[in-house]
């Protein structure tokens, strides 16, 4: 019997995905009903698990990526944050395999949201999963789960990790508004228009015109629920040496956004192309429902969006970068060499806080 049977915690959920031929979804279920019900312990695996875990968190400080998100949740959160929200590694060495036998025992004593693709009609299926899948009369109600709001920029300040190498990367962040549905076609365009790719003004400006970086982009993005804000991130990646005058070309761009009629129409026509040409399929579906409902949402907001592309004016997206972007407070998220990019020159750009590798972590 071939399955794929994985199961994953995210910050907020556990997700159990059984996939493999219709002929065996029985069986599979029934396995994954053993499994939670008779798990044994193993602490040779126990053991082996936490070095994996021990290398793997070694290894994310010595890569520039993993700092640099590290960082961003910094900028956005404050000191305490999702990232470095985990295990110290006393609490992770202290970990026994009867606490985790004990969780995945009383994983089915929790409310659970279950997604079926296949062949079946909802009836079979439906009928199946309640013979198959034992739950409680009543759920247990979830422990409460550790709040993290993002956190205003009221003043330019520049958070800097040191990492030794020529390079200079340097992320600008600022939380905007509250979330909001009707802005999603006005937040496509600009970002098509502003800093979503090659042909926007972003790249051909601090890239192409002036070849101040090797990486550049501008994204307006928006939240994963409801009650966060949407935020801005920019990002320049550039030899340290033109670390002064990158940031300084991002700078301007933000608080001046050129106005290019012609890029502006190529910039609505490229956000309904990209709506005609996607296509959620399969399992995407459900991807895509649940996240609209965490937005609060219960349709596909895409045909809100293209329906709305074509009354966005110029004038639109210059009143949406001056209401957001202009001459607003940043915090700098800044992965380079102290040898080679001064604190002086951090200091032009706000105040200088110097994160160590475990306040940015968490270990």
């Amino acid at each position: 019997m071939h399955r794929l049977f994985n199961v994953f915690s995210s910050d907020e959920y556990t997700t159990v995905t059984i996939a493999g031929l219709q002929e065996n979804f029985e069986q599979a279920v029934q396995l994954y009903e053993d499994l939670v019900m008779n798990v044994k312990g193993d602490e040779e695996a126990l053991k082996a698990l936490k070095a994996r875990i021990i290398k793997s968190r070694k290894d994310a400080k010595l890569n520039k990526g993993a700092i640099m998100q590290g960082l961003t949740y910094y900028a956005m959160y404050g000191a305490k944050n999702n990232f470095n929200n985990t295990l110290s590694s006393a609490d992770l060495d202290a970990i026994t395999a009867q606490e985790l036998i004990e969780r995945i025992e009383h994983l089915n004593d929790y409310e659970q949201t279950i997604m079926y693709y296949g062949p079946a009609t909802i009836e079979e299926a439906v009928a199946k999963i309640y013979r198959l899948h034992k739950v409680p009369a009543s759920f247990k109600e979830p422990p409460l789960k550790k709040e993290f709001k993002q956190i205003p920029q009221d003043k330019n300040r520049v958070l800097f990790a040191n990492y030794d190498m020529v390079q200079a990367e340097t992320r600008w962040l600022r939380n905007t508004e509250e979330f909001d549905a009707g802005k999603l076609a006005t937040v496509e365009v600009f970002n098509n228009y502003f800093g979503g790719g090659m042909g926007a003004i972003v790249f051909q400006t601090i890239r192409e015109s002036k070849a101040l970086a090797y990486s550049t982009f501008g994204y307006y993005i928006r939240p994963a629920k409801k009650d966060e804000s949407f935020y801005m991130m920019s990002y320049v990646g550039c030899q340290a040496d033109k670390f002064n005058e990158a940031t300084l070309a991002m700078n301007e761009l933000l608080n001046h956004m050129p106005e290019l009629p012609a890029n502006f129409e190529l910039a609505k026509n490229q956000v309904k192309k990209d709506i005609q040409t996607e296509r959620i399929t399969q399992t995407a579906i459900f991807r895509n429902y649940l996240a609209a409902k965490e937005l609060g949402l219960n349709y596909d907001v895409r045909k809100r969006i293209y329906t709305s592309v074509d009354s966005i004016t110029l004038d639109d997206l210059k009143q949406f970068h001056m209401r957001n972007l202009a001459n607003k407070a940043y915090t700098y998220a800044i992965v380079a060499s102290d040898k080679k990019i001064s604190i002086e020159d951090m200091k032009k750009l706000g105040e200088v806080k110097m994160l160590s590798l475990e306040e940015i972590f968490g270990y």
